[in-house]
């Protein structure tokens, strides 16, 4: 259905191809994941499928590359629409109309289908991606992991043979990413749909493709296989995979649980052992914490985004703020840094009001990476927007391009923030905002785009802040990264805290999130194979 033949992509002034020599095959009927680090080149060859390489994006691509028959050279993006269904990092780059019910019709409505057509289609969709609550919403008040299920559904109403999906569940919730995850495997077992899939969270995917190509560091060769004969050598891989090496399981288990079936030793021998604990903050007095709500609520329009929170951070402190699309959290992060005013109750950082504090005051206050990081970016090179951060924090110059080299080497200073990968802007936004090192840092979503290494990276740095004394709230989906980070975890439900305690506790008492050793071990409360790892050595 796909074929890659010899195919390279080299953007105007960049020193190298961005992807060299791929043959690849992609059959009808099959989800291919592709995997490999940040900035391989996973979304330029998702890009010239589509035909967006180089039509839309520039270059130049030699080779060929055939979707169906048709050759994407001599087929623009318009004329590959019947075929190919294309969803992007960025949703909001994707939509075309104001509110959901809309959105899901557009596609068919551009190819012409009947009104009995496209109103049974749009109904099955918002059935399948539940999003039927939302139907006349406006897409701008909706979250990003809602946004993005709102983006998966216009492609799937078009009924498109192929299906090119970047990073479809970084945004999503545990719960929902298994929904659109399920749906997009009966497109391809009932109905015969070809998926090619980038996805950094292996975890999530990992059981669900029947290959997988990685994409490996420049001038390496691309691997395509089974997913357990890849992953044996990748370097990028799940918790499940990192648990079977380490215990040297053959063969190698891609599911939690196929690996239960083989932790039975594993269990044993840890049996009278515990993880490690984790250096927890000193004790904060209920009402002089870092950043305090009491009886917060906010309002957006018609929706009540918050009611009735109650929560105190302790400097030195990483808490994880979890729970579905839309239930609060990235509400909360505007809150507490001003961007919204409370409709009742408080929030204050240090005893003042955040939404009262002048823009100097308050960057020395508290800092928020948000879920698009392009909102932080306004210069036309990235050695520009570091500068511009390091003056803005009164940092030392370097600052900000010493903090973005320790998390992904290798971006050019004179590279256009735009003509970055979703994971390589997001860490150039930490990094503008870490070099300010505020004493109450916010991310919203911080891994999404980001690779294992990247992620690991992160962590390290985050340490080495919380240890500093500066409190970190993080609003995420990644239930590997609270395990590996957090001190606590608050799960938000409809706008209220329903959960708030130690990380350990949270996590393994939630089937939803629960990091994959936890599932493994349970019921011992194992988060992390590096725990294991410790443990057992």
């Amino acid at each position: 259905m796909i074929h890659f033949e010899n195919v390279s992509v080299r953007y105007d002034d960049a020193a190298q191809p961005t992807i060299t020599g791929i043959e690849l095959t992609v059959p009808e009927g099959e989800l291919m994941l592709l995997a490999g680090p940040s900035g391989v080149g996973k979304s330029t060859l998702l890009g010239a499928v589509s035909g967006l390489v180089p039509h839309f994006t520039g270059g130049t691509l030699t080779g060929r590359v055939t979707v169906a028959g048709r050759d994407t050279r001599t087929h623009k993006p318009r004329e590959l629409a019947d075929v190919v269904g294309t969803v992007g990092q960025d949703p909001l780059a994707h939509f075309v109309t104001d509110t959901v019910e809309d959105e899901l019709a557009y596609g068919m409505e551009s190819l012409g289908l009947t009104p009995p057509v496209m109103r049974r289609r749009v109904e099955e969709t918002l059935d399948l991606l539940g999003l039927a609550t939302l139907r006349d919403r406006p897409i701008a008040t909706l979250s990003g992991g809602q946004q993005q299920r709102v983006a998966i559904g216009s492609v799937l109403t078009t009924h498109p043979k192929v299906l090119v999906l970047d990073e479809p569940t970084s945004a999503l919730d545990p719960a929902a990413a298994e929904e659109v995850l399920s749906v997009l495997q009966r497109l391809v077992h009932d109905l015969g749909t070809t998926v090619l899939m980038a996805e950094h969270r292996l975890e999530r995917v990992i059981q669900y493709a029947d290959q997988v190509a990685l994409l490996p560091a420049p001038g390496k060769p691309l691997q395509v296989g089974d997913p357990a004969t890849v992953m044996a050598d990748s370097p990028v891989y799940p918790p499940v995979v990192g648990l079977g090496r380490l215990a040297g399981w053959t063969p190698l288990p891609l599911t939690v649980r196929d690996a239960r079936r083989a932790a039975t030793d594993m269990r044993t021998r840890l049996t009278d052992l515990s993880p490690s604990p984790k250096r927890v903050p000193a004790a904060t007095d209920r009402d002089t914490g870092l950043a305090v709500t009491r009886k917060l609520g906010v309002r957006r329009g018609r929706v009540e985004a918050l009611r009735n929170v109650n929560i105190t951070i302790a400097p030195g402190e990483i808490v994880a703020l979890m729970g579905r699309n839309g239930a609060g959290k990235s509400t909360l992060l505007s809150t507490l840094v001003g961007m919204i005013k409370p409709t009742t109750g408080s929030a204050t950082l240090t005893g003042e009001h955040p939404h009262q504090l002048s823009p100097r005051d308050l960057i020395r206050k508290v800092g928020l990476v948000p879920q698009e990081p392009r909102d932080l970016l306004c210069a036309d090179t990235v050695a520009a927007e570091c500068t511009a951060a390091d003056r803005d924090a009164s940092a030392p110059p370097g600052t900000c391009r010493t903090l973005l080299t320790d998390l992904l080497p290798g971006i050019a200073q004179d590279t256009h923030p735009r003509d970055l990968s979703e994971g390589q802007r997001l860490t150039l936004a930490l990094a503008i905002v870490l070099a300010a090192a505020p004493p109450l840092l916010l991310l919203d979503e911080p891994t999404r785009g980001l690779d294992y290494a990247a992620k690991s990276r992160l962590v390290t740095i985050l340490r080495d802040l919380s240890a500093d004394g500066h409190a970190i709230i993080m609003a995420t989906h990644d239930v590997e990264l609270a395990a590996e980070l957090t001190h606590r975890v608050a799960i938000l439900a409809d706008g209220e805290i329903v959960a708030d305690g130690p990380t350990p506790e949270i996590v393994t008492s939630s089937p939803s999130f629960a990091p994959q050793v936890s599932k493994i071990l349970a019921p011992q409360q194992w988060l992390t194979v590096s725990q294991v790892a410790q443990a057992l050595s």
